[in-house]
């Protein structure tokens, strides 16, 4: 049976979308985004782009330049992360040092988009795409602040959306409507890998093309099935553990609660109890993934606790 499965972005981005005859995908995305056509020149030093499945996070991070000379950086993250928005903006800012030199005037500052694809839970919202950028307005008039500025012998007036960074969250898992306009299309694909035959929408047409399963060696096709072998284990590993420790830590909470209730009231026990027993819950799942030979920052990240708890339970 002919294989007409498509890639899906996020391991594409990894691998193929960091060929020039490829860009026309990228672009496509950033063009919906930005309602504007957006020409990508060159990929920049991106500081992870993991090959291995088993990379830190699967983290993937696409740097590029368009042709107004402004940085846009795509990350996709696969696997829980607490501290993503602060990652995000640390991301931005190091893209905006890494690209003015020592004793450049501030004039070279380039604008950066920041464009962060999410597959997991982040934060609460009912939307699927959330865009923010940073204004200045008149606490008492309500106007916009701008700024002139003297540019090739003309004065121009400048508003902080033509410098400051505009970032994107796309909340892939929150998409779940029918595909009708171009930017819906695009989440659908990031979504299920699927691509709506005859579409027009910027660069799905490439992805359409370029991205065919079939196009894969055997070596590369078996990378990728195990890439998604490989995020449905860890995704079911997290959720079990989940669950495990709230039932332990609920179970062991109660009975906590009941026993220096009798002794100190009902209310103050159950409060010490279940704060107890949420913390050998926790103890329990952190030491049942240390066994499981999972990576110690993500048994942070799913049990709360610190490094060096987890380095203690190893003993």
């Amino acid at each position: 049976m002919e294989d007409n499965r498509i890639i899906r972005f996020d391991w594409a981005a990894k691998r193929i979308l960091r060929q020039k005859a490829n860009f026309g995908v990228l672009e496509g995305l950033v063009t919906v985004l930005l309602g504007e056509q957006v020409h990508i020149v060159e990929l920049l030093e991106s500081e992870s782009n993991q090959e291995d499945a088993s990379d830190k996070y699967n983290r993937v991070d696409i740097k590029a330049k368009n042709s107004k000379g402004e940085i846009i950086i795509v990350e996709i993250q696969l696997t829980h992360e607490y501290y993503f928005l602060e990652r995000i903006l640390y991301g931005v800012s190091k893209a905006i040092t890494e690209h003015i030199n020592l004793g450049d005037g501030y004039d070279v500052v380039k604008k950066v988009y920041s464009i962060n694809i999410v597959y997991f839970d982040l934060g609460k919202g009912t939307d699927y795409l959330y865009h923010g950028t940073t204004t200045f307005k008149g606490v008492h008039t309500g106007d916009s602040l701008q700024i002139t500025s003297r540019q090739e012998g003309a004065l121009k007036m400048r508003t902080s959306e033509n410098i400051f960074p505009e970032y994107f969250i796309i909340r892939v898992n929150e998409f779940n409507s029918v595909a009708n306009t171009p930017l819906e299309e695009w989440i659908q694909y990031l979504k299920t890998g699927t691509i709506n035959e005859g579409t027009t929408a910027p660069g799905l047409k490439e992805a359409r093309e370029k991205l065919q399963m079939l196009s894969l060696n055997a070596k590369e096709r078996a990378a990728y099935e195990r890439h998604f072998l490989n995020l449905m284990y860890e995704d079911s590993v997290i959720m079990a553990y989940k669950t495990e420790g709230h039932a332990a830590g609920r179970k062991e909470g109660l009975a906590e609660g009941r026993a220096e209730g009798r002794a100190e009231g009902r209310a103050e026990g159950r409060a010490e109890g279940r704060a107890e027993g949420r913390a050998e819950g926790r103890a329990e799942v952190a030491r049942n993934m240390v066994a499981a030979g999972i990576d110690d920052t993500i048994i942070a990240q799913v049990t709360g606790l610190s490094l060096e708890d987890i380095q203690t339970l190893k003993r």
